[in-house]
């Protein structure tokens, strides 16, 4: 089963409060102050909480100042918090209307549009799933890439695995750049496939000579490192929440996924400046 991390932004920090707002149209429709308390401590939050610092914030107010913090100083523990709430709120009848906690039609939309930013898709039954890249146009494509190489760059292990497909983010960049620009994308394998999304953007390899020789030293490097991450990716497929190897350390993983990113961010700016 894929476990899918969900993204956390300043939109999508007041999205979600909203949905736990206690103003309207019933004050204490659940999750509870009780319950917002139990995630904080349970994803060690306790110093982005107002509530535990002597303050009276309502829900809303309390749950965006928890995730502002967390945006500033532990992105992990905040998207952790806002994946657990969700799926608590699902499991309260919050997208349910007949429900006393039903969370509201706006709210839903509200923060279904600010998943969607970040290539997830929320379903009016409160199920999360990955955006499918196929089904959109380049651009839109090349947005929800980016939403993903924004993440990778932090560390976040999911937008490495590009939230569970069979691809994971510089695969399917280089496979973006390979379709953009020849209209297919050949079945090889990944050294292969790399290099020539580097040749057709005019970047160097071992093999090839690119346009600049000032960058060729980078371009070859960024190749390298490219084709290092893949050689420790978990072959066994990605739905197991972990993208490398077992006997990978977490700290060499963050690197990977962090280098993943910046990798991924010069091939596609490579692309949208030479389309």
């Amino acid at each position: 089963m894929v476990v899918i991390r969900l993204p956390l932004n300043d939109e999508i920090a007041v999205a979600i409060s909203q949905v736990v707002n206690d103003a309207t149209p019933v004050p204490t429709r659940k999750p509870s102050h009780a319950d917002i308390e139990s995630l904080v401590y349970r994803y060690k939050l306790v110093d982005g909480d107002p509530n535990l610092h002597g303050y009276s914030y309502g829900k809303a107010k309390r749950v965006n100042a928890i995730l502002n913090w967390a945006i500033e100083y532990d992105l992990d523990a905040g998207e952790a918090f806002i994946s657990a709430l969700l799926s608590q709120i699902k499991g309260l009848g919050g997208f349910r209307q007949e429900s006393p906690n039903y969370v509201g039609e706006e709210a839903i939309q509200n923060l279904k549009s600010s998943f969607e930013g970040e290539g997830i898709s929320l379903a009016s039954d409160g199920t999360v799933t990955p955006i499918v890249l196929d089904n959109f146009t380049d651009i839109e494509v090349e947005k929800f890439l980016e939403a993903y190489i924004r993440r990778a760059k932090k560390g976040a292990s999911d937008a490495a695995l590009l939230a569970g497909t069979s691809k994971d983010l510089l695969e399917s960049v280089a496979a973006h750049v390979i379709t953009r620009m020849l209209g297919n994308y050949p079945q090889k394998n990944f050294p292969t496939l790399l290099g020539l999304a580097f040749h057709l953007l005019g970047l160097s390899t071992p093999s090839t000579e690119g346009n600049n020789p000032l960058t060729k030293r980078l371009e070859i490097s960024l190749y390298e490192l490219g084709c290092a991450i893949n050689n420790i990716r978990n072959k066994q497929g990605t739905g197991h929440g972990r993208p490398f190897l077992s006997n990978i350390s977490n700290v060499e993983a963050k690197a990977a996924i962090e280098s993943m990113g910046i990798i991924s961010e010069y091939l596609l700016s490579k692309l949208i400046e030479k389309t």
